[in-house]
């Protein structure tokens, strides 16, 4: 027989172990929305960066997501972690080198099909020299980073 608190504490354990096996990583977001209001399903279909609509959006993460069309927004709803951006939409090469850094919208790579943003297209140019090592060093850099606060760039 089973102790009625005990089948209780299991129950809440399972629980909150289900809402943190699907914790997602902070997002760079800015008043329009998770990265500057650009349309991450975009990147994979048109490879290129194309700005969201204020009408079409997806809440997801604890932001507002842009889309340039519903069937974008339809796909990301349906599958986001496949469509955001890698490590919050933070510059993958501040990243791996253990800060973060707000990202430029064409600045940018599709990797294995992820999406990985940079700084500016500087930067993007010094990933770009070996992006396997830097891919490997943002992975293991993130798990510490990703709740550090993001401190934004002075202008």
């Amino acid at each position: 027989m089973t102790h009625p608190n005990l089948t209780r504490w299991l129950g809440l354990l399972l629980l909150l172990s289900t809402f943190t096996a699907q914790a997602v990583d902070e997002v760079f977001s800015t008043e329009d929305g998770a990265l500057r209001g650009y349309d991450v399903v975009a990147y994979h279909t048109e490879h290129k960066p194309v700005l969201g609509s204020a009408a079409i959006t997806h809440p997801w993460n604890g932001v507002t997501w842009r889309f340039a069309n519903e069937a974008n927004r339809d796909r990301f709803a349906a599958d986001p972690q496949r469509y955001a951006p890698q490590y919050g939409g933070y510059c993958a090469y501040g990243t791996s080198r253990g800060y973060k850094v707000s990202t430029q919208p064409e600045a940018f790579a599709i990797v294995d099909g992820k999406l990985y943003l940079n700084y500016n297209t500087e930067v993007q140019k010094t990933w770009n020299q070996d992006q396997p090592t830097f891919i490997q060093q943002a992975n293991q850099v993130w798990q510490t980073l990703e709740d550090q606060p993001y401190e934004k760039e002075a202008k």
